[in-house]
């Protein structure tokens, strides 16, 4: 999963050498935190925030798939 975001914001940003993603494990839920470049945040975000709830949307399908809960949290 953290693959497949990293692809995805690397692909919408100017600076891709920036983006990381780090997941943090609990019981029943990850947290997924996206972490771009400052001038990026806009771009990752998208216009009225589409950008930001279709990647939600990706990863939610994808953790239904695992039986897992995920949260996308976007962080500069």
């Amino acid at each position: 999963m953290n693959q497949l975001l990293t692809q995805i914001a690397q692909s919408l940003v100017d600076r891709p050498q920036d983006v990381r993603v780090n997941a943090i494990e609990g019981d029943h839920t990850t947290v997924l935190e996206l972490c771009v470049a400052k001038e990026d945040i806009g771009k990752v975000i998208g216009r009225q925030g589409r950008t930001a709830q279709a990647m939600r949307t990706l990863i939610g399908a994808v953790s239904a798939k695992i039986k897992r809960r995920t949260v996308l949290e976007i962080v500069e």
